[in-house]
């Protein structure tokens, strides 16, 4: 039976997906995912593979998060101040 890193490793081989999706079908909470993402970017390094981050972006605005090095969704927009922001997407390559 995989453990919860090996079944997230494997969905995202697989397809990119957001934090919100990949506790869905782990069934964990989403704070979860991203306490177990650093830990698998870790393990994933030894396997010559890493996790690509598509970054956050401002739905109102427009501004992306590109220099953000953080797993989690930023809380709030840096240039117009409000926080509908769209969630960072993972994948590993």
């Amino acid at each position: 039976m995989p453990t919860i890193r090996q079944k997230i490793i494997s969905i995202l081989c697989e397809a990119e997906m957001s934090a919100r999706e990949i506790s869905g079908e782990v069934g964990i909470s989403e704070k979860e995912v991203y306490a177990h993402l650093s830990h698998i970017a870790r393990s994933v390094a030894s396997q010559d593979k890493k996790i690509v981050i598509t970054p956050a972006n401002c739905l109102a605005c427009g501004f992306v998060f590109e220099d953000r090095k953080r797993f989690t969704r930023p809380g709030r927009c840096p240039q117009c101040k409000k926080s509908h922001i769209q969630s960072p997407r993972f994948r590993i390559d």
